[in-house]
């Protein structure tokens, strides 16, 4: 059975042409996902512990961080598993559980959010013409 980081990878190369990018020595199983045209980052897949984010236990668990209007994530943190971010700025980014709690096809909204937050002035604001 694919995992759900396998189906969001799957998506993001169908829908945007990228792959996962590992830039920690540190942490070399840690996948960014960059935007083509601003090789900023959009996503960032990780594995911790459940304590670190205000969860019970201490198993670890993955997340991805997503970029998002501050809002949105207002809005998103009430839904269940959708948090403050892991190690990012709250107002601007979200972590979601990769554990089943949030399909991936509730996932990939965010995701394309996420992605065109992340791309050129420019292009944004053809997107907004």
């Amino acid at each position: 059975m694919e995992s759900i980081k396998d189906i969001l990878f799957d998506y993001v190369r169908q829908n945007y042409g990228i792959l996962p990018d590992y830039p920690f020595s540190t942490a070399p199983d840690y996948p960014v996902l960059r935007n083509k045209g601003s090789r900023k980052w959009f996503a960032l897949i990780m594995d911790v512990p459940r304590n670190r984010l205000g969860l019970c236990g201490d198993s670890r668990v993955d997340i991805i961080n997503l970029k998002c209007s501050p809002a949105m994530a207002a809005s998103l943190r009430r839904q269940e598993g959708i948090l403050p971010a892991y190690h990012m700025h709250h107002d601007n980014w979200i972590t979601v559980l990769l554990d089943g709690t949030v399909m991936p096809e509730d996932i990939f909204p965010l995701i394309d959010i996420s992605y065109h937050l992340t791309e050129s002035p420019k292009l944004q604001a053809l997107r907004k013409d």
